[in-house]
């Protein structure tokens, strides 16, 4: 892939994982139902397509665990907009599905040295009051995806996760530049280079 396709794949991903942020966190301030749904259905589709695009971008660089995480965020993520029109009552079966899934999938993330420390200690935070959540709603309990203290004060470090996922993006096309220029082979050092490109 081109640099230039690259970096737009990841402006495109790192405006996505915004609006995901913005909607999602305004989603669960406000009580007006259809409001609320609607700010969580435009969470939804750009949390999906970021973390399709972050999955594409993770595989090709050979990252399979960080890509294996944004492919199950993305799927646990699908579970959850498949469950906003139905409001908060009748969303929690695919509630607790969805944040199962991302509970995983923050831990897959953040596991690998991919990202910074801090975005993975939050991120790993926030995947195990995730796990609490969805293990309390598998239990059985009617567990609304506003309720407080759980999940509602597990939202907020989602938020900074994804905040440092568009750090990383905002500042990784240099890095990977570099660590591309440092991948190339030497032609003074390769054996098939011709005689003029080795040196004396």
């Amino acid at each position: 892939m081109k640099p230039g396709s690259r970096r737009s794949r990841d402006i495109v991903a790192a405006v996505c994982l915004a609006i995901g942020a913005v909607f999602g966190l305004s989603g669960t301030m406000v009580s007006h139902a259809p409001l609320r749904q609607a700010f969580w259905a435009i969470d939804g589709v750009g949390l999906v397509v970021a973390s399709a695009l972050l999955t594409m971008k993770y595989l090709r660089s050979g990252n399979d665990c960080v890509a294996a995480g944004f492919l199950v965020f993305a799927i646990g993520e699908s579970l959850l907009v498949s469950g906003t029109a139905a409001g908060l009552a009748g969303s929690v079966p695919s509630f607790g599905g969805g944040v199962a899934l991302w509970a995983v999938a923050l831990l897959l993330t953040s596991i690998p040295r991919e990202f910074a420390l801090w975005v993975r200690l939050v991120g790993g935070v926030a995947s195990l009051l995730f796990a609490v959540v969805a293990a309390r709603i598998f239990w059985g309990e009617q567990l609304l995806p506003t309720a407080s203290p759980l999940p509602f004060f597990a939202y907020p470090f989602l938020v900074m996760t994804l905040v440092g996922w568009i750090w990383a993006l905002v500042r990784g096309e240099g890095v990977a530049s570099s660590r591309m220029g440092a991948e190339q082979p030497n032609p003074a050092l390769h054996p098939s280079a011709p005689p003029s490109q080795r040196g004396n």
